[in-house]
């Protein structure tokens, strides 16, 4: 971060005492980026933005680290990995974010000592969550967190639960696994992420009922553009005229270059680096590359403009980008980019051995 304002919001918030500091400076941070988004190119904003939640986090895991050696729980026994899912692990969160998170740690060394080892980290896990509530962070609603006994393993019981999924790779094992491929680690041990990362590629992708599933659940989402070239809003309700942003034009593309990622053994996590690392490797050409990163650009910024509404002290947002936004200027550059990501999600159905 170039900026001696973000620079120094950075610093405060990586020597912040204690939470209620901390939420302070998240609300203020808050009420100071919304004026930067039509200052600074999309992929620059979220940078900036996406420093400030990884900061924000990091010493949420720092303070509650503190806080269980206060009431006797030690130091962690061995190294660990926090990590990020979703939007999180891909650098792609926006004002609002849910905690996404899981958590490795090293097998200890003493058999004996791996009971113990367990509860401190089920128990620095709720300390953290509580935490990161605490600063406006809701839970993940499909329970993919770190407090969650199914996400919070050692080393070896990570690379034994992702045998199972192999194994057995029923529709939502296959959600799991494409959730572990955006993981990122946050704080702590960066290796043990990687690690369990070099597991994670090992062979899956030989198992052709794997690969269908993938295929399944990255086509759950479609484009919304009709077949007519006409936009496909929503019809009822309150948010009726409305344009679903997150789950029409942004999570498509997301799911379909994740998929082309998984299939090159792409380790990065971020949509347009995967972009990028795809074109350098041969797997997508030039022209598409760029197409690609321009409509998903686009889909980046009106994430952005999305309706912001705080609820129980939490951040969040419904992904609808309402219709009084929706100008002449903005249909036709959506209606592009929608096109660009129906092509896309063709071109994957085709890779992976489907038809469309």
């Amino acid at each position: 971060m170039n900026d001696p304002v973000g620079t120094q919001l950075l610093t405060l918030i990586r020597t912040a005492d204690d939470m209620k500091t901390l939420r302070g400076l998240r609300d203020q941070f808050h009420d100071q980026m919304g004026s930067l988004l039509s200052e600074q190119p999309v992929e620059q904003f979220y940078n900036h933005l996406n420093d400030v939640h990884d900061a924000l986090i990091q010493r949420t895991i720092a303070l509650s680290e503190m806080q269980m050696a206060r009431l006797g729980n030690g130091s962690p026994p061995v190294p660990y990995a926090y990590i990020l899912f979703g939007s999180g692990g891909r650098k792609e969160q926006t004002f609002s974010s849910d905690q996404d998170s899981g958590l490795i740690y090293r097998d200890p060394e003493d058999e004996f000592e791996r009971d113990e080892v367990k509860r401190y980290f089920e128990q620095f896990a709720v300390t953290i969550v509580q935490s990161l509530q605490q600063l406006g962070y809701p839970p993940c609603e499909g329970n993919v967190i770190s407090n969650n006994l199914d996400w919070n393993h050692s080393l070896t019981e990570w690379q034994h639960k992702l045998n199972g999924w192999f194994e057995d790779p029923n529709w939502e094992r296959v959600r799991y696994l494409l959730i572990v491929a955006d993981g990122r680690c946050v704080y702590g041990q960066e290796e043990l992420l990687s690690a369990l990362k070099r597991h994670f590629y090992s062979d899956m992708l030989k198992n052709p009922v794997i690969v269908n599933h993938m295929l399944s659940n990255t086509m759950r989402h479609k484009v919304l553009i009709g077949v007519f070239g006409q936009l496909l809003k929503e019809q009822y309700g309150e948010d009726a005229g409305s344009l679903d942003v997150k789950y029409g034009a942004y999570i498509p593309m997301v799911n379909s270059i994740r998929l082309l990622a998984i299939q090159a053994e792409l380790h990065e996590t971020s949509t347009l680096a995967r972009i990028q690392e795809l074109k350098a490797r041969g797997r997508l050409t030039d022209e598409d590359a760029q197409a690609y990163t321009v409509a998903f650009k686009l889909f980046l910024r009106l994430r952005l403009m999305t309706t912001e509404r705080e609820v129980d002290a939490m951040y969040g947002n419904n992904g609808k980008l309402a219709s009084r936004r929706l100008t002449k200027e903005l249909i036709d550059e959506l209606k592009t980019a929608l096109r660009v990501g129906k092509k896309l999600q063709r071109q994957v159905h085709r890779l992976m051995g489907g038809k469309m």
